[in-house]
């Protein structure tokens, strides 16, 4: 392991300033694109507005990165990627090793909420050696090559684990997370010993009558898949248009990937400031390490949202490691029980939660719900 090498999240405070300079310098929308727009045309005037005076006025990118710094960040070599990552050992000698990984546009910032819990050493409960990765592509991770798919992905997370010392080990994974997820359960079940996905593609039986609760989530996934999947058009065939407008425009990117924040969130949520301090966080990241363009990669190398049910129904990615699905009732596709044990080797299902967010691990109400 000595090519495992010590890293600090530390952005010069020169680049600091300019993120600011350019924020004031910035000449921001002033009024709806139409009389009385609301939200019919994309995120509101005012909650954006109130989120980049938020930025200018309170928040701070040192408190954040301070915060970052408190785990043990690394970087190191597999397949000729640099992949960066978090290790925060557990002081328990029995604790279980557990991969989290995120998506997009997400960072292993998602996770700051429950490396500790998950890690302290507790009573009559478990505890885990949190390995939280940067995907290829995604903040100081290298950029993946031509035809990367998720797959890839797994096996480079594999490896990492592997590297590690950790010979069997679970995954919690959501959105893009979930794919790399459920090739580890195919591919490496043997090591791969329990998967938790917060998002879990699937399609009912052809023939059967679905539920009440089955047509709402199903109503659901249909609703992002027309009215808001321009960011994923856009990226699966643009990437380069996205990653030339945005990769120094932070405004742009608060825009494009705080969105995200906005749609696929509980409205209680989004009127903290903790909600808000972690958009501009994901945002912030996105801005020094300069990924908004490799991280479309995600998009343009991989299925597209209407293509995931069917994939994952595919015998070969199957999911032979025994995993539990949680539906998040306010995600981009909540399913169902039926749909999901057709991917594969299911144990346990959680119903549609009233207040829980596409991104689970971030500010889930009430915040008892983090628990192991």
């Amino acid at each position: 392991m000595t090519d495992i090498k010590p890293f600090k999240v530390d952005i010069p405070q020169a680049e600091v300033d300019r993120l600011y300079q350019k924020l004031r310098d910035t000449r921001v929308p002033t009024q709806d694109i139409v009389p009385g727009a609301g939200s019919d045309y994309g995120f509101t005037t005012e909650w954006a507005t109130n989120l980049y005076n938020y930025w200018l006025n309170t928040y701070s990118w040192s408190k954040a990165q301070d915060e970052m710094n408190q785990w043990p960040h690394f970087t190191t070599e597999i397949e000729h990627l640099n992949v960066h990552f978090i290790h925060q050992k557990s002081e328990d000698p029995n604790a279980i090793p557990i991969l989290l990984v995120h998506g997009w546009p997400g960072s292993f910032h998602e996770f700051s909420e429950v490396i500790n819990p998950l890690s302290e050493k507790q009573t009559g409960l478990p505890s885990f050696h949190c390995v939280v990765p940067s995907l290829p592509g995604y903040c100081w991770s290298s950029g993946p090559p031509r035809r990367w798919t998720m797959k890839d992905t797994a096996r480079v997370m594999h490896a990492l684990m592997r590297k590690l010392g950790y010979h069997q080990y679970c995954v919690q994974a959501g959105d893009w997370g979930s794919p790399v997820a459920r090739e580890l359960g195919a591919k490496y079940s043997a090591h791969c010993k329990v998967i938790h996905l917060n998002y879990c593609p699937g399609a009912l039986p052809e023939g059967i009558e679905a539920t009440e609760r089955e047509l709402a989530v199903q109503a659901k996934g249909v609703d992002w898949r027309t009215a808001h999947i321009g960011y994923a058009v856009l990226m699966r065939t643009r990437p380069h248009c996205v990653g030339w407008m945005l990769q120094d425009n932070p405004v742009g990117l608060l825009a494009f990937v705080g969105e995200k924040y906005d749609e696929a969130a509980n409205p209680q949520m989004q009127s903290k400031d903790s909600w808000k301090d972690h958009t501009l966080t994901t945002v912030c990241l996105y801005y020094f390490s300069n990924c908004i363009m490799t991280s479309c990669l995600a998009y343009y190398e991989n299925p597209r949202h209407d293509q995931f049910a069917a994939e994952a129904l595919k015998e070969e990615n199957l999911i032979k490691s025994p995993f539990g699905y949680t539906s998040m009732w306010y995600d981009t596709a909540p399913n169902s029980q039926r749909a999901v044990e057709r991917t594969g080797n299911l144990h346990h299902e959680q119903s549609p939660t009233p207040y829980m967010n596409h991104a689970q691990t971030r500010d889930n109400y009430p915040p008892t719900r983090v628990t192991k």
